[in-house]
């Protein structure tokens, strides 16, 4: 007797061994693809992320910091008193790496500072500005505290440093004919306040002090309502 169902049996199709490994293979070789994709751009992700982290603390541990406080000095034009520079002390921000102060000028208190360095490699500018101008690279000179670092002017870790700034030429107070103006000058900078626009009485004023690499040091004043000598700009 034949069976109904054997007709049926022989029509039918399976799927072999081999054929379910290429499928298998197929699967790992996409997972395998798709994952490699996904780990490498995670790892590109993670340098990257790790690049500004870097970058980060590199710019922190290059800044500067101030030590005390802000000194300006008086200077008297012709019944018009005025500050003609101020000072200040710097150190390396948490004793990082060391930042570059060649100065652009020089002082050796002979009446006619600030001088012209013999150098022109300088790394650090100082801008100035007011309610009434802005000087985007002003004449300055260092002075070294305590270590002293040698000819390289770097400043390192455990170092200081008196950064002067001069709105005025020392040799020119007592003549308001030949003050400098703040029209560039042989190095490049701007510097020198002009006769109009000098720094006085309840005038505020920013210095930003940008090292090479790193944080600007950024400093706001005001001028007391009266002139000293020598003042304490806190």
């Amino acid at each position: 007797m034949r069976n109904s169902n054997e007709g049926h049996v022989r029509g039918q199709r399976g799927i072999t061994g081999l054929e379910t490994a290429i499928i298998l293979i197929a699967f790992v070789v996409v997972a395998a693809v798709f994952a490699f994709t996904v780990l490498s751009t995670g790892i590109f992700s993670t340098e990257r992320s790790k690049e500004t982290v870097y970058a980060g603390l590199q710019a922190a541990r290059s800044s500067l910091e101030p030590r005390g406080s802000m000194i300006a000095y008086k200077a008297a034009l012709s019944g018009n008193d005025t500050i003609f520079k101020v000072s200040l002390v710097v150190a390396n921000a948490t004793e990082g790496d060391p930042v570059d102060l060649t100065p652009p000028y020089t002082a050796n208190d002979t009446g006619d500072d600030p001088d012209q360095a013999t150098s022109n490699e300088y790394k650090t500018v100082i801008s100035y500005n007011d309610q009434l101008q802005f000087l985007p690279d002003v004449p300055w000179t260092v002075a070294w505290l305590g270590n002293n670092p040698g000819t390289d002017n770097l400043l390192e870790r455990g170092e200081t440093a008196e950064i002067t700034v001069w709105l005025l030429k020392l040799a020119t107070l007592a003549d308001t004919a030949s003050v400098y103006t703040n029209t560039e000058d042989t190095r490049g900078l701007y510097g020198i306040l002009a006769a109009g626009n000098r720094l006085t009485v309840n005038d505020r004023f920013t210095l930003e002090i940008k090292p090479p690499t790193g944080a600007a040091l950024i400093m706001q004043r005001y001028v007391p309502a009266r002139l000293d000598a020598v003042m304490d700009l806190k």
